[in-house]
C-alpha cells in the first residue's frame, strides 16, 4: 500500500476487526447450548461432540493457508469471500435437519472462518505504522481473548431466549455487513496470480492430513482411552506419517504452501511458543470453569455467563492501561508480568471447594482478565514485530495456528488429568467408608432417618444415592483444583523463558514505508 491511509482504510480494517470476532466466538458459542442442539438433531452424545470438533479441524487446516491465499487473491477478494462464506455456512447450520449435514456445514463454517482471523493480525503489522501498533494490539488481543469468553453466554442467552438455532442465525446480518463492507472499502494490496504457477497441491494436501488427523486425535483421545482406541492409534500413525512428508516437501519443493523459515527467527519461535500457553490458559479457563459450576453447582447457562463475564469486564478496563505501558515498559517486564497474574488467578482457584459461587470466582476471574491483555500485547510485538513485512502474512497464520493447537492440546489434556485424578480421588475417598467410620454411620443414619420420614421403606436407598452423589461431588472438586494447579504450574514456569527474548525493535520509518 503505497498511499496515505484513509478514514476509508480505518473503517474497513474495523470491518474485518469485526469478522474475525465472528470467527472466533463461533468456536465456543455452542459449548453451552450442546445438549440443546443434541436433542434437536436427534443425535448421540458421541456424535454431538462433532459440532465442535469439525469446527476446529477445518479451522486448524485453514489457518497455515491464508498466507499465500490472501496473496493469491488479494486481502479484499480473500476475505470477502471467507465472510460471505462464513455467513452461508452459519444459515446452512440453522437448517441443519441432521448430525451428519450439521457436521458437514460446521466444518465448511470452520474452514472459512478460519480464513479471517491471521488475515487481520498480517494486515495491522504490514499496513499500519508502528505507532499504532500498540492501539492495534489491543484491539486485537481484546477481539481474540474476549470471544472466547463471551461465547458460552452469549451462547446460552440465544438459546434459552430463542432457541439453538439463533446460535448460528445471529452471524447472518453481521456476516452480511463484513463481506459487503470489506468488499467495497477494503484496498490494501493487489493480487499476486504469479504465486499459482507454482503452487503446492501436493503440499496442500500433506498439511490438510497432518493437521487434520493431529487434531481429531487431539480431540477424540481423552474420550476414548486414547492409543487403547484403534481410531485413535490410526489417526495419530497418519497424522505422524504426513507430518514427515510435509516437512520433507516443505524444505524441499522451491514455493512451500506454508514457509517455515519464520521459525528460524528466535522472537517468532519464542513467541509462538507463548501464543501456544496462551492458547492453553484461554480455552482451558473457560472450559474448566463452566464444567466445575454445571457439574457441581448446578448453575444453568445464564448463571455460568454472569460468572464468566467478570473476565471480560476487568479484560476490557486493563486495556487502555497495557496498551499505555506498551509504548513505555520493556515488553519482556510486561509479558512476565501478565504470566504472573495470570498463573497466580488461576492458582487462586485450587482452593475451590462445592460451595464456590459468584463472590468466591470474583478475584480470580478478575485476576486473569486483568492479565490477558498484558500477555497478549507483548507476544503479539515479539512473535511478529520483528519480521520483514514479506513475511508477516504467513507468519501471522503460523503464530494463530499455534494458539488454537495450544487449546486443543490444553483441553485434551486437561481431560485426561481430570478422567485420570478423578478415579484417582474416587478411590481414596471410598477407601474411608468403612464400617468402622463413625462419621459414615452418622451420617447414614441422619440421612436414613430424614429419607424414611419423607419416601417410607425407600429411605435407606435413597441415603446411599445421596452418599454416593455427594463422594462424586468431592472427588470432582478436588479434581478440577488439581487441574489448576497444572495449568498455573504451566504459566508460572513459563517466566524464565522471557531471558531468551530479545527486545521487540521499533520498525524504522523506511521499512514502515516499504509495508505500506
Amino acid at each position: 500500500m503505497n498511499r496515505p491511509l484513509t478514514a476509508r482504510d480505518w473503517v474497513g480494517f474495523m470491518i474485518m476487526v469485526f469478522g474475525m470476532f465472528m470467527a472466533i466466538l463461533d468456536i465456543q458459542i455452542v459449548s453451552s447450548s450442546i445438549a440443546e442442539i443434541q436433542a434437536g438433531l436427534a443425535a448421540s452424545a458421541d456424535e454431538i461432540s462433532w459440532v465442535q470438533t469439525s469446527y476446529l479441524i477445518a479451522e486448524v487446516v485453514m489457518i497455515p493457508l491464508t498466507g499465500i491465499l490472501s496473496r493469491l487473491m488479494s486481502t479484499r477478494v480473500f476475505f470477502s469471500i471467507a465472510a460471505a462464506g462464513f455467513t452461508l455456512t452459519s444459515m446452512l447450520c440453522a437448517l441443519a435437519w441432521d448430525i451428519n449435514s450439521m457436521i458437514i456445514f460446521r466444518a465448511l463454517q470452520g474452514f472459512l472462518g478460519g480464513a479471517m482471523i491471521p488475515t487481520v493480525f498480517a494486515t495491522s503489522f504490514i499496513v499500519f505504522p508502528p505507532e499504532r501498533r500498540n492501539f492495534l494490539s489491543v484491539l486485537m488481543g481484546l477481539v481474540a481473548t474476549m470471544a472466547p469468553t463471551l461465547g458460552p453466554t452469549l451462547g446460552g442467552y440465544l438459546t434459552q431466549t430463542f432457541s439453538w438455532h439463533w446460535l448460528f442465525l445471529a452471524n447472518l446480518l453481521p456476516g452480511i455487513v463484513v463481506s459487503v463492507g470489506v468488499w467495497l472499502l477494503v484496498d490494501f494490496d493487489k493480487a499476486d496470480k504469479s504465486l499459482l504457477k507454482d503452487f503446492d497441491y501436493l503440499g496442500l494436501l500433506l498439511m490438510a492430513v497432518f493437521l487434520g488427523c493431529m487434531q481429531y486425535a487431539i480431540e477424540e483421545g481423552p474420550r476414548n482411552d486414547w492409543f487403547e482406541e484403534p481410531e485413535i492409534r490410526n489417526a495419530a500413525a497418519v497424522s505422524a506419517l504426513f507430518a514427515v512428508l510435509f516437512l520433507w516437501r516443505n524444505f524441499t519443493y522451491r514455493a512451500p504452501i506454508v514457509d517455515l523459515r519464520g521459525f528460524l527467527d528466535k522472537n517468532f519461535a519464542l513467541g509462538c511458543m507463548y501464543s501456544f500457553i496462551i492458547g492453553i490458559g484461554l480455552y482451558g479457563s473457560t472450559y474448566l470453569t463452566p464444567v466445575f459450576l454445571g457439574q457441581v453447582r448446578g448453575f444453568n447457562a445464564l448463571q455460568i455467563g454472569q460468572i464468566m463475564f467478570v473476565t471480560g469486564v476487568f479484560q476490557f478496563m486493563s486495556a487502555p492501561i497495557a496498551g499505555r505501558l506498551a509504548g513505555k515498559l520493556d515488553l519482556r517486564i510486561m509479558l512476565g508480568f501478565g504470566l504472573l497474574m495470570f498463573g497466580g488467578g488461576v492458582w487462586m482457584q485450587t482452593a475451590m471447594t462445592s460451595e464456590w459461587g459468584f463472590w468466591q470466582f470474583f478475584v480470580p476471574q478478575a485476576v486473569r482478565g486483568f492479565a490477558l491483555m498484558f500477555l497478549f500485547i507483548p507476544i503479539n510485538a515479539v512473535a511478529l514485530g520483528t519480521l520483514p513485512p514479506h513475511r508477516l502474512k504467513n507468519a501471522s497464520g503460523l503464530y494463530n495456528l499455534m494458539r488454537n493447537l495450544g487449546g486443543a492440546i490444553g483441553l485434551a489434556g486437561i481431560n485426561t488429568i481430570i478422567n485420570d485424578r478423578f478415579a484417582l480421588h474416587w478411590a481414596r475417598l471410598v477407601e474411608g467408608l468403612t464400617g468402622t467410620n463413625t462419621n459414615l454411620q452418622g451420617y447414614l443414619e441422619g440421612a436414613q432417618g430424614r429419607m424414611t420420614d419423607a419416601l417410607g421403606d425407600s429411605g435407606s436407598l435413597a441415603s446411599m444415592k445421596m452418599l454416593v452423589r455427594l463422594i462424586r461431588q468431592q472427588a470432582e472438586v478436588l479434581t478440577l483444583a488439581d487441574t489448576q494447579l497444572v495449568m498455573a504450574g504451566i504459566f508460572l514456569s513459563a517466566i524464565v523463558a522471557i531471558p531468551l527474548l530479545s527486545k521487540p525493535r521499533t520498525a524504522p520509518a523506511k521499512a514502515s514505508a516499504e509495508a505500506h
